[in-house]
């Protein structure tokens, strides 16, 4: 695939919470039956686990986990089911296709919320969203709030999602907007330019691609709340099979702490066996930008253990984007997260 193609991978971040009204009725038919995962025959339970996006470092510590045998010396069977253009994590939930998920951003369980479905987010393996903005270097660039006045080249699922808090803290308007087809071409041609990315895989392609380095705002480091890399649960899964899934989100820190700070040749070698497309070199630098800037063990991880996610958070994301208009002031933003099944709860 070409850097300036497949590997600009922030269209991935379009399923924002599509599938979310199916997602509401189907799990919803369910709640109310017993949802035991399987076991097979040599008694371990069987969990599969989808992704958002086809197999890269953003999930690596997953990999980690199976490739180790962490999930397996906890009594799971685990299998990770490569997400892609044509896969929604919502729906296959709904349908019972698997019995976990990976949410990308703290929108999705909120909107799950706010459409009906009995789906929490049970973990957060990423403390830290990794959205980028992306600008030409300037010395005159200090903060984000310097970029006033700049075109921003933003996808529909940005605009719909961090652009909102981007307009709610610096004053940023809709007129800066521009379309971006996820070709850096438009972005390297313009100085004034800013481009959303991702931190380990846009910046990449941007540094490949252009003849200078880009000057990156983590927008993390400027406050902004969302988590990424979460467990998504359905309500009804959670509460039959709670110890396997205690056991899940334990094996899963595990792998995390392992890919981040170890040797992960392992866990990479099944990432490129699932998606022979992705290379070694992204692989490294993804993993080197993931721990340089504490994406797994910053936040609220360093107080509480990989995994983490505290009511703070998340109120302080629906405050922001309630008060945008996103959800209504009175909708139940704590139905959208658990922490009962993280290692030393429950």
């Amino acid at each position: 695939m070409s850097l300036l193609g497949n590997r600009l991978l922030t269209r991935r971040r379009a399923l924002i919470a599509g599938g979310a009204a199916v997602a509401a009725g189907a799990i919803g038919l369910r709640a109310c039956g017993r949802a035991e995962a399987p076991v097979d025959e040599q008694g371990r339970v069987r969990l599969r686990f989808a992704t958002d996006w086809r197999a890269q470092a953003e999930q690596g510590g997953f990999y980690q986990a199976l490739a180790s045998g962490a999930y397996e010396k906890r009594g799971l069977n685990v299998q990770i089911v490569q997400g892609g253009p044509g896969v929604n994590v919502p729906q296959l939930l709904a349908s019972g296709a698997v019995e976990l998920g990976m949410g990308s951003n703290s929108f999705i369980p909120l909107n799950l919320v706010a459409s009906g479905a009995p789906v929490k987010a049970v973990a957060a393996f990423f403390q830290k969203d990794p959205q980028v903005l992306m600008a030409h270097p300037d010395a005159a660039l200090e903060t984000i709030a310097d970029l006033a006045g700049r075109p921003f080249l933003l996808s529909e699922a940005g605009i719909s999602t961090f652009w909102v808090w981007l307009k709610a803290k610096y004053g940023f308007t809709d007129e800066q907007l521009r379309p971006f087809a996820y070709d850096p071409a438009a972005f390297i041609a313009n100085a004034r330019a800013v481009q959303q990315g991702y931190l380990t895989s846009d910046l990449y392609a941007i540094e490949q691609a252009a003849d200078f380095d880009p000057r990156v705002f983590l927008l993390a480091d400027e406050g902004y709340p969302s988590y990424a890399a979460m467990v998504l649960a359905p309500n009804a899964f959670a509460r039959d099979n709670a110890a396997a899934l205690r056991s899940f989100i334990a094996a899963s820190a595990e792998g995390w702490r392992d890919y981040i700070r170890g040797d992960a040749s392992a866990a990479d070698a099944l990432i490129r066996k699932d998606n022979p497309d992705m290379t070694q070199a992204v692989l490294d630098q993804a993993r080197e930008r993931l721990r340089d800037y504490a994406i797994v063990d910053g936040g609220d991880a360093a107080l509480y253990g990989l995994g983490a996610l505290t009511e703070e958070r998340w109120q302080a994301f629906f405050d922001v984007t309630s008060k945008a208009g996103v959800y209504e002031a009175g909708l139940n933003w704590r139905d959208a997260f658990t922490d009962n099944y993280l290692p030393g709860r429950g």
